[in-house]
């Protein structure tokens, strides 16, 4: 059961949920004395909320023990699933060929680029080796790394959803979660015209001898299937990611969940680290679950930031390592020269492997560039 199911006041959910606790077993080890010195409130009502909490953890488990038995699968049968399971397309032939054809359902992704911001005319360089021979290259960022594309990826990903079946889409609907407020609507609307353009064409190609199929779809319609939440604080975005489930399941074509992005406020406002690994972990199993439950994919838009490790300098993830073991996919974009690249830092069915790709007017699209696979080192 989750926090804001609990029959408490509104107020005391509202504490607990800020405070990280967001389902009963984050509540199971901590005492009264913890609860109210961390919820600011008398022992006897964190008292009285772990008594309701017990209570209900009691009734929710006996309720479900016979469930979690039935519930098991064999490894067959989650073969079979995957094999199943539809791709979202980033618009990139190259970006969804490293990626298994797209962007996974059923599972986290998260979209890393690099912020860093260095003094002017300084230059880090970074040691990259090809994929297929050891020759090296020199991979320079100056200035810091403006227009890599991640929230441009991250509306394309949500017009792409809503692609039909019988174009090889998903045919769903998306849910963005804008928390630095960079969501453009324009860009959104000349995305989708592009897109519904590409499907005519694909739809002439396929039918060329045939009677054409009318695309009945329009960029308004696009538009209508992303619902869009403006996030302007941490406990409005975990109070939001709880309020998920109950949407969802209002909302059963929802098929991607895009979070531009997960860091912003969790980097701006705590200064309790302890805390906000608690708070972040919470979240990012409240959206595995979800991912699992609704057979939906969950894009996470994330900073990659920079750490002088031995006397060099690498880029690691923003939020630290306790988050960057939350999601199943990991992809960074970077600048090589003036080319776009996104790499594929961590997954667990797919290799390390880079694509460039481009950010034009019509949206992501495949790079010029004939270099397409680099390992970074």
């Amino acid at each position: 059961m989750e926090i804001w199911r609990l029959p408490i006041s509104a107020s005391q959910r509202g504490k607990l949920i800020s405070s990280g606790y967001t389902s009963l077993s984050s509540l199971s080890s901590i005492s009264s004395s913890d609860l109210a010195r961390e919820l600011k409130v008398s022992e006897s009502e964190a008292m009285n909320i772990l008594k309701v909490a017990s209570h209900s953890r009691g009734s929710e488990t006996s309720n479900a023990s016979c469930s979690i038995v039935e519930g098991a699968q064999s490894a067959w049968d989650m073969l079979h699933d995957e094999e199943s399971l539809m791709h979202i397309t980033t618009s990139s032939a190259d970006l969804d060929n490293i990626l298994g054809g797209g962007i996974h359902c059923k599972e986290v992704t998260e979209i890393g680029w690099s912020s860093l911001s260095l003094i002017v005319n300084s230059v880090l360089k970074y040691k990259l080796t090809t994929a297929f021979s050891s020759e090296s290259i020199i991979f320079m960022l100056i200035g810091g790394v403006p227009g890599i594309g991640k929230t441009q990826l991250g509306i394309q990903i949500a017009v792409n959803v809503q692609i039909p079946n019988d174009f090889g889409g998903l045919g769903g609907k998306a849910i963005y979660i804008d928390t630095e407020g960079s969501f453009m609507v324009e860009r959104a609307f000349q995305i989708a015209e592009a897109c519904i353009e590409d499907m005519s064409e694909y739809n002439r190609f396929l039918r060329k001898d045939f009677q054409e199929c009318k695309i009945k779809m329009l960029p308004q319609d696009i538009l209508e299937n992303i619902f869009y939440f403006r996030i302007c604080s941490y406990t409005e975005q975990i109070a939001l990611i709880n309020y998920l489930d109950k949407f969802l399941s209002e909302h059963k074509d929802v098929k991607v969940i895009v979070v531009d992005s997960v860091t912003f406020h969790f980097r701006q406002d705590f200064d309790d680290m302890a805390l906000r690994t608690r708070v972040l972990s919470g979240m990012a199993l409240k959206l595995m679950n979800l991912a699992k439950r609704f057979s939906l994919a969950v894009v996470l838009l994330n900073q990659v930031t920079t750490k002088h490790t031995e006397a060099s300098f690498q880029l690691a993830l923003a939020l630290g390592d306790s988050w960057s073991h939350t999601c199943t996919n990991r992809i960074v974009l970077y600048w090589n020269g003036n080319e776009r690249y996104a790499y594929i830092d961590k997954s667990p069915s797919l290799r390390s492997a880079s694509a460039a790709y481009s950010v034009t007017a019509r949206g992501i699209r495949n790079s010029s560039s004939s270099c397409k696979r680099i390992k970074m080192m």
